[in-house]
């Protein structure tokens, strides 16, 4: 049984291995083994894991046990995020006024749009960041505009304003003059040599600041600005929002290199304030005049090319033209137009690159027929009269000249003085002896001071006329004609003897006044027609077509009615000059009856010559007439044309009234010449009429001395006792004036270090109290570098000026600024500037892209266009002041002071750190500017070279 049943196990059990084995393969018992091995093995490393995280929840259970109690913060942040979303509300107003928060707003969302929201959106969805970034700027700007409403703002734009940019300009002139000592030409042209020289005299006159390291590295650009806005974010972020750490370092580089650095780059960009210049003065014309002149003083070939190859490519779309209509003539005018100025670019050129170019007045000098300026018209004309000074003193004629001068004054001192003496002796006053006793003062002191045997120097006139002034001063009471016959004599010295005047028409001081007066013509353009050598004496160059016939019969006419009106205006170009033309329409009717109508045309320049020739031939119109005065700018602007027109017909109607043809019968020819329909024939040159401008308006009311004198009393009517101190000090003042003069006395130590500060130190506390008025003078003393003329023709200038502030009512005038500056800051301005921000930036709601960067070639000709913008605006008036050359000198000066971007850049942080001191002035940023701007090592070696000459 036993052996039955081990039979029957093996057999089931062989039975069972062949049936695995027949359905499994025999490789299944390896598998079964692997399988189990594989099983107990993952037992074992599950088995293992748990065992070693149940020990390490022990072991924390342990350390707790012996620890505080941590805050679970992960699960706290987890219930946070659980709950409701709270709200944020954020107050929409900023200023206060609707008129500027309105686009404010749209700027803000706008700015958010477009640099925050792109990019976090990609991060999260959650919006409470956003508005708690919209909080924080809005809570910025409340911040800014309550500070900005609590500074008065008059003080920073009429004077700090004015004020850094006049300092700015004086470094770089005396950067400029700097480099003219170098030996070196290319020393001379190298820009960075000019940097230097800019920084050098920056340190010299700020002493403890020197901006050389921020203008020029950018690394350390952005690090003072970054530290700066850091100071800005203390002052204007909420304290929990700066003292995070994260949210303060976001905002500053989004600040310091998001907007503060790209809008100094833009700022300071020559080639944008070309195009501001541009724009700002866009509603004046181009002067063809002015054009020229930039050209032939252009010194930058890359300028020049720049223009030719603009000529030329017009010339070659007008040569492409069907010129078979009416406009032939005009495009022919426009083809020799373009033609002359490719010619003028192109010689211009070539002398600059042959380095054959020399200084246009030695040129000018040896050239050989120059402009006769008389010598009577030289002693009343401020510029002429400052280059005859600095003549007769090399040549050792000043005492004469000053002896001239001074009983020129004396004069109309003495007339004055009688004239008030004769209206108090009307009124019953006795001041007479106290008056004449004044009068022999002066007149003893003028004697004294040139004529005596003490006098040093001394005017040498004859014994036989100096014992006749004896003879008068002791037995006639003085008279204002006392001095004449010696001063006719001393006037015929100088005008004859060889070695004055004769001998002052051959020096290069008479070339250089000839190119103030703007009568120097360039050589290479003289021609027959243009009046070269044209003698000016003040009389009639031409003669009239009339004969004495015409004029005896023209004046029997009176029956003749002549009626006449400028009907109509427009503007003309004509060989590339483009002048104004005026129609006029005229109506006669002869004694039978006859009627003639007809219409002549004229321009302003005809109107001009014939005001010239009639006010010679009747002097007692000079007074009645008053001609419509000659404008640089906008003279082509249709307003003003409009304007002149109106006056030009109130001169004509009040040369046709029938009164004045009965006052002046010979008057009848000259209007019927000038009124005829053909060509007028003008009787004087453009160089008499160019002389007339500026000669007859200062004959008549700028006599220089006379004008000193006239101008010393504050007013003659105010009294005899005032007016008596001031006659016993005008010998001593006239007397200082001319020794400075003659002498060039030192100046006194104020003066000799007012190079070395800044412009608005130098207020004169005798200028009118017009704080604004008195720094846009200085501005302008800075522009024309007027220090550098002597001090007669400076004082006369400034005397003038002054004139003219009280002549059109300087408190007038001052307060015209303080209101100019009311309304720049005014809601609805502000307002205004937000939105055409807003509209630049995002036109149409969608963020401008970057413009291109503009060709070399558009920005060489946006150079010439911005310099003859500039020069084209000067006003006539100010060159017959200060001079042609010296304004244009002046102009160009402060053109090339913004070609620099390092230089741009230092002056807009000037504009920044004044503006931030205004806004703050309870901060101490004065002395946080010292130390961000402590890097550069130019302050130190001038630290040190102070302390060193301290101790010497």
């Amino acid at each position: 049984m036993l052996a039955e049943a081990s039979l029957s196990i093996w057999g089931w059990s062989s039975l069972g291995v062949v049936l695995f084995l027949i359905t499994f393969g025999p490789f299944a018992i390896f598998y079964l083994v692997f399988y189990v091995l594989c099983f107990v093995a993952g037992g074992f490393v599950v088995t293992l894991l748990f065992g070693r995280t149940n020990s390490e929840k022990h072991l924390e259970k342990c350390e707790q046990s012996f620890l505080p109690a941590t805050p679970p913060g992960i699960l706290k942040t987890l219930d946070e995020l659980k709950l409701e979303v709270k709200l944020i509300k954020i107050d929409r107003r900023v200023t206060g006024s609707s008129f500027i928060d309105e686009p404010l707003q749209q700027v803000i969302q706008f700015a958010l749009r477009d640099y925050i929201q792109y990019w976090y959106y990609t991060l999260s969805e959650d919006e409470s960041f956003l508005l708690e970034i919209r909080k924080t700027v809005q809570y910025a700007l409340v911040q800014l505009s309550t500070r900005s409403k609590e500074v008065d703002w008059q003080p920073y734009f009429t004077t700090r304003l004015v004020d850094d940019f006049a300092t700015h300009l004086r470094v770089f002139r005396k950067a400029q003059e700097s480099l003219k000592e170098k030996e070196d030409p290319k020393q001379r042209d190298s820009a960075e040599e000019l940097l230097d020289s800019f920084f050098e005299a920056e340190v010299e006159m700020e002493r403890k600041i020197c901006r050389d390291v921020v203008c020029t590295t950018p690394k350390d650009e952005e690090g003072f600005l970054r530290d700066l806005c850091e100071v800005l974010l203390h002052l204007l972020l909420p304290p929990g929002d700066f003292h995070n750490r994260n949210m303060r370092y976001f905002v500053r580089e989004i600040l310091a290199r998001g907007v503060l650095l790209p809008l100094i780059n833009q700022l300071s960009d020559p080639d944008y304030i070309n195009q501001y210049v541009i724009w700002m003065i866009r509603d004046s014309s181009c002067n063809y005049e002015a054009f020229m002149n930039i050209l032939k003083l252009s010194d930058k070939p890359a300028e020049l090319e720049a223009v030719k190859d603009k000529a030329a490519e017009e010339l070659q779309y007008l040569r492409s033209l069907d010129t078979a209509g009416d406009d032939i003539n005009v495009i022919k005018n426009q083809i020799n137009s373009l033609l002359f100025v490719k010619k003028v670019c192109e010689s211009r050129i070539q002398r600059l690159r042959s380095g054959k170019e020399v200084d246009a007045l030695k040129l000018a000098a040896n050239f050989g027929k120059l402009c006769i300026i008389p010598l009577e018209h030289i002693l009343v004309h401020n510029i002429a009269l400052q280059f005859f000074m600095d003549y007769m003193q090399q040549v050792g004629g000043q005492a004469d000249l000053f002896f001239w001068l001074t009983v020129e004054g004396y004069r109309v001192t003495a007339q004055q003085q009688l004239e008030v003496l004769q209206g108090w002796q009307r009124d019953g006053k006795k001041q007479s002896s106290q008056t004449k006793g004044l009068l022999k003062a002066a007149v003893l002191g003028v004697y004294e001071q040139y004529l005596s045997e003490k006098a040093s120097p001394r005017v040498q006139v004859d014994e036989a006329s100096l014992a006749k002034l004896a003879e008068k001063l002791q037995k006639e009471d003085p008279t204002p004609e006392i001095f004449d016959d010696i001063q006719r004599k001393v006037y015929e010295m100088m005008l004859h003897e060889e070695r004055f005047y004769p001998s002052f028409r051959q020096h290069p001081l008479y070339v250089r006044m000839l190119a103030e007066l703007d009568m120097l013509k360039e050589p290479s353009l003289r021609g027959s027609d243009d009046g070269e050598g044209e003698s000016f004496n003040g009389s009639p160059t031409g003669s009239l077509s009339l004969s004495l016939d015409d004029l005896s019969n023209a004046s029997s006419d009176e029956s003749m009615q002549l009626h006449a009106f400028i009907s109509d205006t427009g503007v003309c170009n004509d060989h590339g000059k483009t002048y104004a033309l005026y129609a006029i329409t005229v109506f006669r009717k002869t004694p039978e009856g006859i009627e003639d109508t007809w219409v002549t045309y004229r321009r302003y320049s005809d109107f001009h010559d014939f005001h010239m020739r009639i006010t010679e031939q009747f002097e007692n119109l000079t007074s009645i007439l008053k001609l419509p005065g000659k404008k640089t700018f906008n003279n082509m602007d249709r307003d003003f044309l409009e304007r002149r027109k109106k006056d030009l017909n109130a001169y004509l109607q009040l040369l046709l009234n029938p009164e004045m043809m009965k006052a002046c019968p010979t008057l009848a020819p000259y209007l019927n010449d000038f009124l005829e329909n053909k060509a007028y024939s003008k009787g004087k040159g453009d160089f008499a009429r160019k002389m007339d401008t500026f000669v007859n308006p200062l004959r008549n009311s700028m006599r220089n001395v006379s004008n000193a004198v006239k101008s010393l009393p504050d007013s003659l009517a105010e009294g005899m006792t005032k007016m008596s101190d001031n006659m016993g000090k005008m010998s001593e003042r006239l007397g200082q004036d001319i020794k400075q003069s003659l002498f060039k006395m030192p100046p006194l130590k104020s003066e000799i270090n007012s190079e070395h500060c800044r412009v608005s130190a130098q207020l004169d506390d005798n200028v009118d109290d017009n704080i604004p008025l008195r720094v846009m003078l200085l501005l302008m003393d800075e522009v024309f570098d007027l220090k550098e003329r002597n001090q007669w023709l400076r004082r006369n200038i400034k005397n003038l000026l002054q004139q003219l502030i009280r002549a059109t009512y300087g408190d007038t005038i001052n307060r015209k600024i303080v209101d100019h500056v009311d309304f720049m800051t005014s809601p609805e301005q502000v307002a205004d500037f937000v939105k055409r921000f807003r509209d630049s930036f995002w036109p149409n709601g969608i963020l401008a892209e970057s413009p291109p960067r503009r060709d070399k070639n558009i920005r060489m000709r946006t150079r010439v266009a911005a310099k003859t913008s500039l020069l084209a605006i000067m006003p006539d008036e100010l060159k017959h002041i200060i001079g042609a050359d010296t304004t244009r000198k002046g102009i160009l000066r402060v053109f090339d002071m913004f070609q620099h971007q390092q230089l741009n850049r230092r002056l807009v942080y000037v504009f920044l750190e004044g503006l931030l001191e205004t806004m703050f002035p309870q901060c101490k940023f004065p002395e946080l500017f010292v130390k961000l701007h402590s890097r550069s090592e130019r302050t130190h070696r001038y630290s040190q070279k102070l302390r060193a000459a301290q101790k010497r």
